[in-house]
């Protein structure tokens, strides 16, 4: 048996947090939002095509919109995700997590006052988050129950992570010129985030065993946070138009936690995290009657944010955070309108991949390291000023896979792997009036 196994018992195991929604698009954030700027892969910081996406990705860009709009889009996130683990010695396994069916809830509102250059929005979005819920096993070296006797091994145990991110967007757009508009809001955004177990604090041994354990985190509270963004958007010669949008952090209040020691005794435990920077740049073309081509390019600044950017256990034990790196994403996305009743789409997104393998360990909680997304979609007109839309998105497997930690360092030999694909599925309608 491997020593660094006996020095911390209940550490094989490392959960991770992050938050709204089950599954994400660019690690923790959504790569879309409603079903239009689903099914274009989440480009629209240049392709205006209703409210959501709009309000989202590029405020000045809802200037651009030819009416008055309600959307309203509810996505179902289906996450399938393994964690298999080995050690010398004790074996390895297999284990699937059960984090059901997630729902995605998407509002948004545009409105211009009658011959007026301003345009005002509100949106309110599940912005970012994920779950896991993994059993504890037996054979399954990272989900054996912590151990609680010196020298005896033990690993996570049951780990049960959730974060939900809910994102408030006021906005104002003002169109500048006839080609040019520019836009701007607050972001208001409110967290849940639950970790079982706790490993972002030091472990206790208030029983006296020698083998300090980490508590549960479930007693906790909504927490708030906020920032900025703001854009311009561009419409250039010969059907071509561009975008820009810069994303402030979210900056939230420090997460805190009503747990217990191992005696039951009260024991308050904080963590910090906070959303990070996100600039987008966009373009598109309509040049060809009922065809709209879209691109984005997006950068994530995951390794300058709080919980993301340290990695690696403290001299207490507790985990100094995600250990993620900033990140790159292309979104491509493309409508035709079949006729004045029937809009069809597809789209593809590619994501660099935030979480190096070293640290799949410190992640297991987190599965945010899928690569590549197909989108498909439609949009039908029910009546003059009602639209059905619907999108379908497929996160095609991907994987990461590093030793098994411990504070003492990597078990020699060891290994655990994680893996996932994802299915969501978005239904909504657009009111335009």
């Amino acid at each position: 048996m491997s020593k660094p196994v006996a020095l911390l018992p209940g550490l094989f195991f490392l959960l991770v947090i992050t938050t709204t929604t089950t599954a994400s698009g660019q690690g923790i954030f959504v790569s879309a939002t409603g079903p239009v700027n689903r099914s274009m892969g989440g480009a629209a910081t240049a392709a205006p095509l209703e409210s959501l996406g709009s309000l989202f990705w590029n405020p000045a860009s809802i200037s651009s919109l030819p009416e008055d709009e309600m959307s309203i889009g509810l996505a179902a996130s289906l996450p399938v995700l393994h964690t298999d683990s080995f050690i010398p010695g004790l074996g390895g396994d297999s284990s699937r997590a059960e984090p059901g069916v997630t729902p995605l809830p998407n509002v948004g509102l545009i409105h211009r006052p009658k011959n007026s250059g301003t345009t005002f929005g509100l949106g309110i979005f599940s912005a970012a988050g994920f779950r896991t819920n993994f059993p504890a096993s037996l054979t399954n070296p990272v989900f054996v129950p912590q151990s609680n006797t010196p020298g005896v091994p033990g690993g996570l145990g049951q780990v049960y992570t959730e974060a939900a991110f809910l994102q408030v967007i006021p906005t104002v757009s003002w169109q500048v010129t006839d080609s040019v508009s520019i836009g701007v809001g607050p972001t208001l955004t409110l967290g849940d985030v639950t970790i079982d177990p706790m490993v972002f604090n030091a472990p206790n041994d208030a029983d006296g065993s020698g083998a300090p354990r980490y508590p549960s985190a479930h007693g906790t509270r909504t927490h708030w946070g906020a920032g900025v963004q703001a854009g311009i958007y561009y419409e250039g010669l010969n059907y071509w138009h561009s975008g820009l949008t810069v994303k402030s952090p979210q900056w939230m209040e420090t997460f805190r936690y009503n747990t217990e020691d191992e005696l039951g005794r009260p024991v308050l435990q904080t963590m910090g995290m906070d959303l990070p920077m996100v600039i987008s740049l966009g373009t598109a073309w309509s040049g060809w009657e009922g065809l709209v081509i879209a691109a984005d390019v997006r950068y994530y600044d995951y390794a300058n944010t709080e919980g993301f950017e340290s990695s690696g256990f403290q001299p207490d034990g507790s985990v100094a955070g995600l250990g993620w790196n900033s990140i790159v994403s292309v979104a491509t996305g493309v409508q035709y309108e079949v006729n004045q009743d029937l809009l069809m789409r597809a789209g593809y997104t590619f994501n660099e991949n935030p979480i190096p393998d070293s640290q799949a360990f410190f992640n297991i909680g987190a599965p945010l390291y899928y690569q590549h997304e197909l989108h498909v979609g439609m949009s039908y007109r029910l009546t003059k000023r009602l639209w059905l839309n619907f999108a379908y998105t497929y996160y095609f497997e991907n994987e990461i896979s590093g030793p098994v930690v411990t504070p003492a360092g990597a078990i020699p030999g060891s290994s655990v792997t994680s893996r996932e694909t994802v299915h969501i599925a978005d239904i909504g309608f657009t009111v335009r009036y």
